[in-house]
């Protein structure tokens, strides 16, 4: 059986996984009597903890909103990564925290020792941002949809598409997956009887909350990968080209790739872009800075010939 504070510690571990818990499953997962649990949950309590307990056969505990943050305990490792990330957020693509991220670092910065102080800043001096255009999301709605997949309860929304239409939808949030460029939700739409993918930016900020539902097996293993496929095939226009680059370094050069990437072997991958035009998509290949092959469409060899037709007259008179 663990100790006390270690399974104080695997107690609020559970809880930050999931705020509703009955009592006898927080005693199975601790191995411990339900007398016991009441014990830890009073002396959690007793530190700041603010956790609601219902009545009844089964009982049942919330991890509740405290006026107060407990104490946080971080090894070095979780420290320098805590900074990082808040250093990207404030420049990030989660509209609202920027300042907040801000004010956040400073207070981590000015409690980190020296070691993990100058870690940080060698690492941050090393970062050099993309600068690649991203569509913003409120960081209200981004915590109350995650709230909602966490604690496995339906939403409501007005969704618009890509042509500024909306409609009401009710789901069952499942997972927020970002893809580097904006943010997704993957959920069960209840009316269409099928899964969705929803970007995030295009959610109306006010959501109605639903009942809980049982959780459904998810449409993928790889919800990153699912999302990746299901935005490669939004827009008119695709393709699928070779690279001789490993499929391990391609997102460092091909930060707008948005299709699966196939490894063909240690050196050479495929991968699918898309875009609104073939124009875009041959424009798109041109800034990879490596050569390339497309296996298709024809449409799309046929622009790159015209861009190439385009760019030799654009040089002609200064030939040799």
């Amino acid at each position: 059986m663990l100790e006390t504070s270690a399974r104080l510690l695997k107690l609020l571990s559970l809880f930050q996984g999931r705020r509703i818990w009955s009592g006898s499953a927080l005693a199975e997962r601790l191995e411990i009597t339900t007398r016991t649990l009441r014990r830890d949950v009073d002396k959690l309590r007793s530190l700041g903890y603010p956790i609601d307990s219902t009545s009844g056969a089964e009982g049942g505990y919330r991890l509740g909103a405290g006026s107060e943050m407990p104490p946080l305990q971080l090894d070095d490792e979780e420290a320098v990564t805590v900074a990082l990330g808040l250093a990207c957020a404030a420049t990030g693509a989660v509209q609202g925290i920027e300042e907040a991220s801000v004010r956040v670092l400073s207070k981590i910065e000015q409690i980190l020792p020296p070691r993990l102080r100058r870690r940080v800043s060698a690492l941050q001096a090393m970062i050099v941002p993309a600068g690649m255009p991203r569509s913003s999301v409120d960081a209200r709605l981004l915590a109350s949809i995650a709230a909602a997949c966490r604690d496995q309860e339906m939403i409501g929304f007005q969704y618009r598409d890509h042509a500024g239409a909306a409609t009401a939808r009710s789901v069952e949030p499942h997972r927020l997956v970002h893809t580097g460029h904006r943010w997704y939700l993957v959920a069960w739409d209840s009316k269409r009887e099928d899964w969705r993918t929803f970007r995030v930016d295009r959610i109306q900020p006010k959501l109605t909350a639903g009942p809980r539902f049982a959780p459904r097996e998810p449409p993928s293993r790889d919800l990153a990968a699912y999302v990746s496929r299901g935005v490669a095939y939004a827009p008119p226009c695709r393709a699928r080209v070779t690279i001789p680059i490993a499929a391990t370094s391609l997102p460092k050069v091909a930060y707008f790739c948005v299709g699966p990437i196939e490894p063909i072997d240690d050196n050479t991958c495929r991968i699918t872009i898309a875009a609104s035009t073939f124009e875009s998509l041959a424009l798109h290949l041109v800034l990879l800075g490596v050569d390339f092959e497309i296996a298709e469409p024809p449409e799309l060899i046929a622009e790159v010939r015209r861009l190439t037709t385009r760019l030799r007259r654009g040089i002609k008179r200064h030939a040799s």
